[in-house]
């Protein structure tokens, strides 16, 4: 099975890539993770991670579902993309990518996720009640993050431009007197 969801961000590509390569910050940033544990460093630069994501239940009062998975966590700064192997568990084998193109003046990311499971019905299931729902809710967040954070930036720097000279007028009247 094949799935996709997607958010367009008012944001820079380079900035949304920057924020979301960093899982390890991703429970800092995150409210509905409660832990990313890294278990191994590769020396390709990706890293195998322990993940822990609440799937909200009743949102209102904050309850939701643990859901647990280990995957292996890779990046490419040149393509804008993170892709996550699932290994083990309920989601053995599911695929993820992330993609981060220029879209408007901002960007869209896209999630994929490929999985194949041995069960029927089960990729089917893991979509709807909980790859969905997370992704939909990291996407949201990461979007609330970026976009603020690109607020404050031209907020900045229109406060640090140079305001151009104010030409003083003279009134008409006192022009002909």
């Amino acid at each position: 099975m094949q799935s996709s969801i997607s958010i367009d961000i008012q944001a820079p590509p380079r900035l949304v890539f920057e924020l979301a390569r960093d899982v390890e910050r991703w429970p800092d940033l995150l409210p509905h993770y409660r832990d990313v544990r890294v278990l191994e460093r590769h020396e390709d630069g990706s890293l195998t991670a322990r993940m822990l994501a609440a799937r909200p239940l009743v949102r209102r009062l904050g309850y939701g579902i643990p859901v647990a998975w280990r995957a292996r966590v890779g990046s490419d700064a040149d393509a804008l993309s993170l892709s996550f192997r699932h290994l083990g568990g309920a989601t053995n084998g599911m695929d993820v990518t992330w993609r981060i193109e220029p879209a408007g003046d901002g960007c869209r990311v896209t999630i994929e996720h490929v999985f194949a499971p041995r069960v029927p019905g089960w990729a089917r299931l893991v979509d709807g009640l909980f790859v969905r729902p997370i992704a939909g809710r990291t996407l949201a967040t990461f979007k609330g993050i970026a976009e603020a954070a690109q607020a404050s930036v031209a907020a900045s720097v229109d406060v640090a431009a140079p305001r151009p000279a104010r030409s003083r007028r003279r009134s008409p009247a006192k022009e002909s007197a």
